[in-house]
């Protein structure tokens, strides 16, 4: 059965609510946030509707058919371009905080990629970009060109199959990274993780901590089908511009 349509939500406020006892948000290092950047109440998530799981399947389904092609081609030259696995297998945290196994193409030289000090969300959130614009040394020739195309994501269409993460969602993190999150961030564990999402069409990786995060629950506050269906196209066309890909 289909959930009763809801009222879009308003903005939500972002400040906390007190009793009148001064209280300073901190990082998740201890530091105080910036202003503009304070902690939330809890969330009140939208209804996902049933719809979407079937959405999620065939959507997927039809998305390997497509690009197999392109997914033989990526193992060939991944494999071609250096040792080490072909595909990762990553623990990420999704839906209730529960653990997955998360996959994607090897783009790194064999043991980097689970090197994730500069992705640690430290300090002031409301500047710190999702990942550093600077070119990673350690990514290689061939996932260079994956990442910019981002098609080293295309293996976790196997996840969307499984039921860990959906087409569209918060995209999920390392359990390492979660460790560092102020308790608000951990909101947006309310639906399942997505290969794409708001955030990603809002800015990518030229976002900040903060602001993927405000997007991320902007979207568990209201997330129909018809607002997935149109993160989507605009993921295509993302896609096809290679911007903020890296």
């Amino acid at each position: 059965m289909l959930p009763t349509k809801r009222k879009k939500p308003k903005p939500a406020d972002w400040s906390i609510a007190s009793d009148g006892a001064s209280e300073t948000p901190l990082d998740g290092v201890g530091e105080p946030l910036a202003e503009g950047a304070e902690a939330s109440f809890p969330v009140d998530a939208y209804p996902t509707s049933a719809v979407k799981r079937w959405l999620d399947i065939i959507g997927a389904s039809l998305a390997l058919g497509v690009l197999a092609p392109i997914w033989l081609m990526a193992l060939i030259l991944i494999k071609l371009d250096g040792l080490g696995p072909v595909i990762l297998k990553q623990k990420r945290v999704g839906l209730g905080g529960r653990q997955f196994i998360f996959y994607k193409f090897r783009t790194m030289v064999n043991g980097a990629e689970n090197g994730i000090s500069d992705r640690i969300p430290k300090g002031d959130l409301t500047k710190l970009l999702l990942s550093p614009r600077e070119r990673n040394p350690s990514v290689t020739r061939i996932g260079w060109v994956l990442r910019k195309t981002t098609m080293d994501e295309l293996p976790q269409l196997l996840n969307v199959i499984k039921g860990d993460m959906s087409l569209v969602g918060p995209r999920p993190d390392m359990p390492e990274i979660v460790a560092h999150w102020p308790l608000h961030f951990h909101e947006r564990h309310k639906v399942k993780p997505g290969m794409t999402g708001l955030a990603q069409v809002n800015g990518r990786s030229d976002i900040t901590h903060d602001q993927k995060i405000r997007y991320d629950l902007e979207y568990v506050r209201h997330h129909p089908i018809t607002r997935d269906l149109v993160i989507l196209l605009k993921t295509v066309v993302l896609v096809l511009s290679t911007k903020g890909a890296r």
